[in-house]
């Protein structure tokens, strides 16, 4: 896979971009997480990294199987 970029990652719906970050704020707050204000990620611990990233994927299959359900909670 030589060649090939690191972020391969797209949006399905571009327009999302802003709510993703809202919610890494959100979820980061919520942790007790600080998100590096000059966006550099790299010298943010391994371990915090993944939780957040963790937490907010939890979140998002969590809205998904509601609305699914059709918007009820369990």
């Amino acid at each position: 896979m030589a060649g090939q970029s690191r972020s391969s990652n797209t949006l399905v719906v571009p327009q999302a971009s802003a709510a993703l970050d809202q919610m890494k704020y959100e979820v980061a707050q919520e942790l007790g997480i600080q998100i590096p204000q000059d966006g550099y990620y790299g010298n943010m611990a391994t371990r915090d990294a993944g939780s957040l990233g963790g937490y907010i994927t939890r979140k998002l299959v969590q809205i998904a199987e509601q609305q699914l359900s059709g918007g009820q909670g369990r």
